[in-house]
């Protein structure tokens, strides 16, 4: 698969298309994507955590609130699935992201749900809200902004080299 990096259809920044992504996830993450936006968020896909894992998705509201979608594509995903929980120590709330055949009563009571294809989504099921403490908040806001900020110069670098060492975060 070529490389992309920016912004792929105005659905906000994204890092480079590197094959890992299957082609029913690419959609899902798609359409989370438009329902942050029309839930007023910013957000980046594949963020780097401190734990080492990368979410899926962070969004973050006006107020500075966090959230991580983590895609599910399939049964199989979800249930081989047992790094997710690891994700919810920097995050306000924690959402699934699925598509919309997906058997929603799958996922876990305590998490939010967003049913998603690539046109866009909707928000199923809120997230409970679990208020991060304000150095794990102001630790994440500076992972956001710096990720954005090297992804968005790393889409303006005619440089091969030099984007892969900005997208190398």
């Amino acid at each position: 698969m070529t490389e992309q990096i920016g912004n792929q259809g105005g659905n906000g920044p994204v890092p480079p298309v590197d094959g890992r992504q299957s082609e029913a996830a690419a959609a899902i993450a798609r359409g989370a994507g438009r329902v942050l936006r029309a839930h007023g968020m910013a957000y980046v896909a594949e963020l780097p955590l401190a734990n080492g894992r990368r979410a899926d998705i962070t969004g973050l509201s006006p107020s500075g609130e966090l959230w991580i979608i983590e895609i599910k594509s399939g049964i199989e995903d979800f249930r081989s699935d047992f790094k997710w929980p690891e994700y919810r120590e920097f995050c306000d709330r924690f959402f699934f992201a699925v598509a919309p055949r997906f058997p929603s009563d799958i996922i876990p009571l305590d998490t939010g749900l967003i049913i998603a294809d690539r046109y866009g989504g909707e928000i199923a099921r809120a997230a409970p809200s679990a208020a991060l403490q304000p150095q794990r908040r102001k630790a994440m806001h500076l992972r956001f902004a710096r990720a954005a900020a090297l992804r968005l110069a790393a889409a303006i670098d005619p440089d091969p080299e030099t984007r892969a060492q900005l997208l190398d975060v």
